[in-house]
């Protein structure tokens, strides 16, 4: 079916009181991990692409291509986004360019009313070509592509001047931060939460920083109006896990157990299960 925005598919799970989740690619064994799984599930998803990892994998066109050939290859069917995760003005500008389907602009580190008015002018641009944008007032905490945060929670004033300017999605920052999350952490800020759902009415809302949060928690966060949720670290310890244990088995010398296909694999098999799990928390199992 192709690349869709990611509107449509939030605006269905804040109805529906379940989640989307975005699950941010790496490479091409996460891309396929991510796919495979989604479609197995029936679930719709959200691939998130930082500047850093876009930059990895040679540029956003390659990633785009990539993404687009692999979708028809696989004969997914459930709908996919294609997202920028904390886009800079200019990065937004590129994955506008390359065929991004949805882009998040993080503007939350200029003044509020700077954030506003590129904000106003990127919903206008996704408007005309038929994408989503998710803007973010404050600051997530933990590091993103260098970027840190200390979990500082959002003043709903400031939303609510996002949230004014239609077609967007908007990032929560409610204590929530990337990363693994220290034993000290004190949870998300539902007071905060709810004040924000109180000036924003309908828009869905953001989760990031998804990999650590209780359960409960997460679910409580959706019934508030949370309809996406980030999840990139978790991935990303799974496979590193299941790729330690194959290495430190002796596997890798074993036969061609050196092959990267054969290397990878349990790694590839850890991203599907964390996948499945993650999407079962937040309810979007068969909502495609």
């Amino acid at each position: 079916m192709g690349l869709v925005s990611a509107k449509e598919m939030l605006e269905k799970a804040r109805e529906g009181k379940y989640a989307v989740g975005q699950f941010n690619i790496n490479n091409l064994e996460w891309t396929k991990s991510i796919l495979q799984t989604t479609e197995e599930l029936k679930a719709p998803v959200i691939l998130g692409v930082s500047e850093g990892a876009g930059k990895y994998m040679t540029g956003f066109k390659t990633v785009a291509d990539m993404v687009k050939a692999m979708i028809e290859e696989l004969h997914i069917t459930v709908p996919v986004a294609l997202h920028l995760d904390h886009g800079t003005y200019d990065g937004c500008y590129k994955c506008i360019e390359a065929g991004f389907s949805s882009i998040m602009f993080d503007g939350s580190h200029f003044p509020i009313e700077e954030n506003v008015a590129k904000t106003k002018e990127l919903v206008k641009v996704c408007a005309q070509k038929g994408m989503s944008l998710e803007a973010e007032v404050g600051s997530i905490g933990g590091e993103e592509d260098g970027v840190v945060g200390l979990g500082e929670c959002a003043d709903p004033d400031e939303f609510k001047k996002i949230a004014d300017l239609g077609g967007t999605i908007l990032a929560a920052g409610i204590g929530n931060i990337h990363g693994k999350y220290p034993a000290n952490w004190p949870g998300l800020r539902f007071d905060v939460l709810e004040k924000i759902k109180a000036k924003t009415g309908d828009m869905p809302l953001v989760l990031h920083g998804g990999t650590g949060i209780p359960t409960d928690m997460i679910k409580k966060a959706i019934s508030l109006g949370v309809a996406k949720i980030n999840v990139n670290t978790e991935c990303q310890l799974a496979f590193q896990a299941a790729t330690r244990k194959y290495v430190e088995e002796g596997k890798d010398l074993v036969g061609k157990g050196f092959d990267p296909r054969k290397l990878l694999a349990p790694g590839v098999e850890a991203i599907k299960a964390t996948v499945k799990e993650k999407m079962e928390i937040f309810g979007s199992i068969g909502k495609a």
